[in-house]
């Protein structure tokens, strides 16, 4: 059977997880959560994911910066040549299927009880699932291996294991200049989501993330006496108005729809009730749903404070430190994901998700290839307490790494039909 007539409507699309695989993934998946590394020090799990590569006869590179892999599965020297028993896949022109996983873990304590496989490095730990989607692109790589040395792979697919997600702003940037996009058409990737079960996926076109950048500014005045503010420059009432009429009046120089938004985390300034302090500091994140809006928000933010800092006569320094823009999930890529899901677990499978407020560095990709990013449901069924991403106890229901895996060798079988 070809992979267009396996992708007909009620033929049986190949690709399943054997249930041996499915259980050393469940295994490959706890050992990383025992031991979580953070952003550009993945030195283990690197080595992880590189030994079980080549142990299935793929070819991985390690990327420039020391941790982080990029490997492509239907490429002449890969798998394949174990058995000869199929010609190196043919990526064409419009170039092959890229499948994205981040590797970092979070610093943060592992608060879960009786688990097993609790994280072992203190104030560590896989806090945002990146395990799990390490784990589904190794799994869907072997899989995908496998179908190649029986010939059924048409295209060659690429399994990215991206470092440093949680490193502003991301490590998508320094993979990206080490060429890992070369040869790519498009990019898929999925993020755990503890709002969806486990057995189901999220989608939505267009933004399905949003843009966070960091904001530090530093008021710089003479001080004084509070008994004479009207000779010197009051920092603490010019580091008040800029806390209050920054985000409005950013928030009226942009379409409201692009919610485009300015939120404070601190402000400090001052020692004593009557001195007026020669500083004061502001430390915030600026939001935005919308692409060509963040775009702008870093010189609209820069005016208004200055602005602002002007009236009070303070003296304005303004740290802008780019995050990331919004993930938007191209139309065509989303179809794909649909039709993977729906073709290995029929429509019921697949819900509609709202775009979040969070930030994701997979969206860097998206601005050189086209891709999208599926909601990876990870709340076991009928369980009504939601652990959230970025929190001690965050565990998953490991059925979704199955579902995960299934997901991915079906967009690639259905990508190589189209």
């Amino acid at each position: 059977m070809t992979v267009a007539e396996a992708a007909l409507p009620g033929a049986a699309l190949p690709g399943a997880l054997p249930d041996g695989l499915r259980a050393e993934l469940i295994a490959f998946r706890r050992d990383l959560h025992m031991h979580p590394e953070l952003g550009n020090q993945e030195f283990r799990t690197t080595k992880a994911i590189k030994t079980r590569l080549e142990r299935a006869g793929l070819k991985p590179r390690v990327l420039a910066s020391g941790t982080g892999l990029v490997c492509d599965v239907g490429v002449e020297g890969d798998a394949a040549a174990h058995e000869g028993s199929s010609a190196p896949a043919e990526a064409g022109p419009r170039g092959m299927l890229a499948l994205r996983a981040d590797i970092d873990a979070l610093p943060i304590p592992d608060m879960k009880t009786d688990c097993a496989y609790r994280s072992t490095v203190p104030d560590r730990a896989h806090a945002c699932g990146h395990d799990v989607h390490t784990t589904v692109v190794l799994g869907a790589g072997l899989v995908l291996a496998e179908l190649h040395r029986q010939g059924r792979l048409p295209r060659p697919v690429r399994l990215l294991f991206q470092p440093a997600e949680e490193v502003m702003p991301g490590g998508a940037l320094g993979a990206i200049a080490d060429g890992v996009l070369e040869g790519v058409g498009r990019i898929v990737a999925v993020h755990c989501d503890p709002k969806v079960e486990a057995g189901r996926i999220g989608l939505r076109t267009g933004a399905i993330t949003s843009a966070c950048d960091r904001l530090e500014i530093a008021l710089d005045g003479p001080g004084g006496h509070t008994a004479r503010p009207h000779l010197t420059t009051d920092l603490v009432t010019a580091a008040a108005r800029i806390a209050v009429d920054v985000p409005a009046v950013v928030a009226r120089r942009v379409d409201a729809r692009s919610g485009l938004s300015v939120t404070w985390g601190r402000i400090e300034s001052g020692h004593a009730p009557n001195v007026i302090p020669q500083r004061a500091e502001l430390s915030g994140t600026v939001r935005c749903l919308d692409l060509a809006s963040w775009r702008e928000a870093a010189d609209l933010v820069h005016a208004a404070v200055d602005e602002v800092a002007a009236l009070h006569r303070a003296k304005s320094e303004i740290t802008y430190v780019r995050g990331v823009p919004p993930v938007v999930n191209d139309p065509a890529v989303t179809d794909l994901l649909w039709d993977a899901m729906t073709a290995r677990r029929g429509v019921e499978a697949v819900e509609g998700t709202e775009q979040s407020l969070g930030g994701e560095d997979f969206s860097w990709y998206l601005e050189e290839v086209p891709g999208a990013m599926a909601r990876l449901g990870v709340r076991t069924p009928g369980d009504r307490l939601v652990r959230d991403l970025h929190q001690g106890d965050f565990d998953v229901d490991e059925y979704a790494i199955t579902v995960g895996v299934e997901l991915f060798t079906a967009a690639a079988l259905l990508d190589a039909a189209r």
